[in-house]
């Protein structure tokens, strides 16, 4: 099998999606003739043509608002919002009608669309460029939402999304886009190289939307974690000596319930790490649930590591992270508790 980049597993996913339906339509801000800010599209307009991967102007309400109207109609648009930052003045297109077309129409019409986003921090892009909004979509009935970890997900989950019969919201982590991230460091560092790369099939296969996956067993407690602190996680666990078991969501919505139940009644303990504000964060709903069903098998509080409640300058970036350092010490802590 041949190794790809989260890039090229999510450009791979793309074009296998078009070749199989001719009902895949891409389009969004530069992911036509340039292929995309960071070239997850280059080449598919060569490939497919300008009716079926095109620009838009800079308008991601127009860019939703279009590819509602074609998902009602009969077509599969999967489209890119450069970053998740700009997608609020769409944020009443995916709310009012993406999400509810189904239950408005009682049946008549559904919503298959995706919407690709890359999200959170790695670029160096402070407060403009580096948001990580999921929490403001899995509070929408109606929406699923998707966070892969690895270029194996990316692909899967992707591909599962653009065929399912429903809107959903495709967050890709920057920081995971060039190569596999390396946990143990707060810092930047160089890519591995592409020798290093998990290996990804070519052609069509799935990762079904709602099944999480383990990372690494343990027995010591669970961490909760999805997308760039998957492998922050990680990293934590090793460096502290921790036998952790690591569950990546992969998806939020629908989320993986069972998973999380099995895991945290083994383990006692909880650590939830996200890269997103914690007031209302993912982590919030995850702390809850795993309070409501897992209550007598807890030996302690349930942890949350995550980024500040507060925008940061771009030169912060690092800081503002949840790093090895920070999610190693609430381990121990939890451990100690």
């Amino acid at each position: 099998m041949p190794r790809m980049t989260m890039i090229e597993a999510i450009r791979s996913a793309i074009d296998v999606s078009m070749e199989r339906d001719d009902n895949v339509v891409v389009f969004g801000e530069d992911v036509g003739y340039f292929g995309g800010v960071f070239r997850c599209t280059q080449g598919l307009q060569r490939k497919y043509g300008r009716t079926r991967c095109f620009d838009t102007p800079i308008s991601e309400l127009g860019i939703v608002g279009a590819a509602i109207g074609m998902a009602a109609y009969g077509l599969r648009p999967c489209v890119e919002v450069q970053f998740a930052d700009y997608v609020y003045p769409a944020y009443d297109q995916l709310v009012s009608e993406a999400a509810r077309i189904r239950y408005r129409s009682n049946g008549q019409f559904t919503c298959p669309m995706v919407v690709r986003m890359p999200a959170g921090g790695g670029i160096f892009g402070g407060q403009t460029h580096s948001q990580s909004p999921e929490a403001l979509f899995t509070h929408v009935c109606g929406l699923k939402v998707a966070v892969p970890s690895n270029p194996y997900d990316a692909k899967g989950l992707l591909i599962a999304a653009i065929e399912d019969p429903d809107p959903v919201i495709f967050l890709e982590p920057k920081r995971l886009y060039n190569g596999p991230f390396d946990g143990h460091h707060d810092r930047p560092v160089t890519p591995w190289s592409k020798h290093d790369l998990g290996e990804v099939p070519e052609g069509h296969f799935t990762v079904p939307l709602g099944s999480a996956a383990v990372r690494r067993e343990g027995k010591d407690l669970t961490v909760l974690a999805y997308g760039t602190m998957v492998h922050v996680a990680q990293a934590a666990a090793e460096e502290v000596g921790i036998d952790a078991e690591i569950i990546d969501l992969r998806t939020l919505l629908p989320l993986d319930l069972e998973a999380i139940v099995a895991s945290v009644k083994k383990t006692g303990r909880c650590v939830v790490v996200h890269e997103a504000t914690l007031t209302s964060g993912f982590g919030a709903e995850l702390a809850a649930l795993v309070q409501e069903h897992c209550f007598f098998h807890l030996e302690a509080p349930i942890a949350r590591v995550t980024g500040w409640d507060t925008p940061y300058p771009h030169a912060q970036e690092w800081d503002y992270f949840p790093g090895p350092k920070r999610v190693g010490e609430a381990l121990l802590a939890t451990m100690e508790a």
